[in-house]
């Protein structure tokens, strides 16, 4: 008996770690999930600080619209994780951190200006070429339906942000 239940349990550790193998991602997979979370926190903090600070009903509008979005695609993005056993960064990476730290320091037009460069145009074209990129290099297919989900807003956000820098927030 004694033989028979080993032979069982290690059957079933088997069994286990075949499934919990099932539910993990490549490092390419998480990696992809791991930059898709950065874009979205970065999006969420710059938002914030731009409630705060920008002096233009436009530019603040756009922020809460990012806000909102973002929040939607970080959990979505979180949710796709949890379902692979993938462990996120928590916090925008050192890059976004920095770029809230010039923000911070800014007001007025210039703030406006910079958050419109920085948040908006230029990480909303990385944004653009992550969800693309995971769309056909993603083995996953949950990952990729995930940046195929996600494409849709970011290019919205692109577009938006791209007439309002071209405008030069004409309506402060």
């Amino acid at each position: 008996m004694n033989k028979l239940h080993r032979i069982i349990t290690a059957s079933l550790a088997a069994a286990a770690m075949t499934s919990s193998y099932a539910q993990t991602l490549n490092k390419g997979d998480q990696h992809i999930l791991a930059q898709l979370a950065q874009a979205n926190m970065a999006e969420i903090a710059a938002g914030k600080i731009a409630l705060e600070k920008a002096s233009s009903q436009e530019v603040k509008t756009f922020a809460q619209q990012m806000v909102d979005d973002h929040t939607k695609g970080l959990q979505a993005v979180q949710d796709v994780a949890r379902s692979k056993n993938v462990t996120l960064p928590t916090e925008p990476d050192a890059r976004h951190k920095k770029m809230a730290d010039k923000l911070n320091g800014l007001s007025g037009t210039a703030f406006d200006k910079a958050y419109l460069a920085n948040a908006g145009v230029r990480d909303h074209n990385e944004a653009h070429k992550l969800v693309a990129s995971a769309q056909k290099k993603a083995s996953d297919p949950d990952v990729k339906a995930l940046a195929a989900k996600l494409q849709p807003t970011v290019d919205q956000h692109l577009q938006t942000v791209q007439a309002m820098a071209a405008g030069g927030n004409s309506k402060q």
